[in-house]
């Protein structure tokens, strides 16, 4: 990551998760995991299959329940989704959730619709995302990796302050990958901070200031890209399999 990146402001981080367990029946998913995002920082969860970091960002969304807590800007989290809006915190998730019979461009301004200046952010979105040249084709008309830069416009057009972001690498080529890590440097230094859960571990390393890898729903390292590369106990649980020589 470049040396120009602000540092993120962690005295009162944007999110807090603290002691954070879920369970499903007698199966402990995630056992006290703990972790921040600060202000204008990237971090990545990552792990192998079954390692609990989708159980992780449900409950930041408010989709399952647990022990422990949650604290949005040093507050308590919302207990339901529909609330994240409220508090400033934008979400794309695997399934996208877009509605096939709009175009791209209503597609984005469905969470600002009623806002008066929304054909404003709904067109500066659409720039951002190099989307404003199918702007008024129906979105089911579109490739897989434009879909996903429509999804992640609609989270962006509401101005949040956490994104929470569930696999954006996936199914994308390179050249995807890369414009997407651009997008999320940017966000970033705007001052948003930013989860984002994903298997591409190279796209990760790319664009995190940390990482915090689990297994088993535990916490077994967290650090930067660097210090993670590094760490034996990832590298036997994952990154060696994982990261291409």
């Amino acid at each position: 990551m470049s040396s120009e990146r602000p540092t993120a402001n962690r005295q009162t981080p944007r999110l807090s998760v603290n002691d954070l367990t879920v369970r499903f029946g007698g199966l402990t998913a995630v056992d006290a995991v703990s972790f921040e995002v600060g202000h204008g920082e990237v971090v990545a969860l990552i792990g192998p299959n079954g390692a609990g970091k989708t159980t992780v960002f449900n409950a930041v969304c408010a989709l399952v329940r647990g022990e422990g807590e949650i604290l949005l800007d040093g507050a308590p989290a919302p207990r339901r989704t529909a609330q994240l809006a409220g508090r400033r915190v934008a979400r794309t998730l695997q399934g996208l959730g877009l509605f096939a019979g709009l175009s791209v461009r209503e597609n984005v301004a469905v969470p600002v619709a009623r806002e008066a200046d929304a054909a404003t952010r709904v067109a500066q979105q659409l720039e951002r995302l190099d989307l404003a040249v199918v702007a008024d084709r129906p979105v089911a008309a579109l490739a897989y990796p434009d879909r996903k830069r429509v999804a992640l416009a609609r989270a962006l057009v509401t101005d949040p302050r956490l994104l929470l972001l569930d696999e954006p690498a996936g199914g994308l080529g390179v050249d995807d990958i890369d414009g997407l890590a651009e997008t999320v440097r940017v966000v970033a230094e705007g001052g948003c901070s930013v989860l984002l859960v994903e298997h591409h571990v190279d796209f990760v390393m790319g664009v995190a200031d940390r990482i915090v890898v689990l297994d088993f729903g535990k916490v077994i390292a967290s650090g930067t890209p660097a210090e993670i590369q590094g760490d034996p106990r990832v590298e036997e649980a994952y990154l060696g399999v994982q990261v291409a020589s």
